[in-house]
């Protein structure tokens, strides 16, 4: 064999072997990532029947505070404490300064736009955004109002009367690159706006 066959043989090797690196990566990302998903069912599970606070991993820097969901737009997913980078990697995350999810004031649950929050982008005002508190109580807002705001002037004050819901992601949608914008998507419970 001439030795341009054999560095164009070691070379698709070489290829063969860096792809197929590539392809288990992302195969072990996916399946971690479902593996989360059951984890943290489980703990919501836990916290809701118990009351208390249950991490889905000994390790982990967060636990479950309640269910968010957007019928229309088959959004689901359970809000985790707080906003660090674990948190918002497995779910949308409730800031530490803002009213419990359920509770007098507005609540600001902030989440990735490429994972969690994705549905943001197609919800419209008047749809329905139903939350399941830590008690299991079940809470519906209603959509009555979208913004793009600058992430250093949201104009959300926290503790506003009425139950409300500030739903954050950056924005623009479709784009990976991080900016100043935000995606704000405002919902008051239903019960206020009778």
């Amino acid at each position: 064999m001439r030795i341009t066959q054999r560095l164009l043989l070691a070379a698709a090797l070489g290829l063969l072997v860096l792809s197929g690196w590539q392809a288990g990566q992302g195969v072990y990302m996916n399946a971690k990532a479902e593996l989360a998903q059951v984890l943290l069912e489980d703990a919501w599970e836990v916290t809701k029947r118990t009351g208390t606070h249950v991490k889905a991993w000994d390790w982990a820097d967060t636990w479950p505070v309640a269910r968010i969901s957007a019928p229309r737009v088959k959004g689901d997913a359970i809000v985790l404490a707080g906003a660090s980078g674990e948190a918002l990697a497995f779910g949308p995350g409730h800031l530490a300064n803002t009213p419990l999810p359920g509770t007098i004031g507005i609540s600001v649950i902030a989440a990735h736009r490429d994972t969690h929050f994705e549905f943001l982008k197609d919800v419209e005002i008047g749809d329905a955004v139903h939350l399941e508190a830590i008690d299991g109580t079940l809470h519906t807002y209603i959509v009555d109002d979208l913004k793009v705001v600058h992430a250093d002037a949201s104009g959300i004050h926290p503790h506003q009367g009425g139950k409300r819901l500030a739903l954050v992601t950056c924005f623009p949608f479709g784009t990976t690159e991080q900016g100043p914008l935000r995606y704000v998507v405002f919902a008051s419970v239903e019960e206020d706006l009778i």
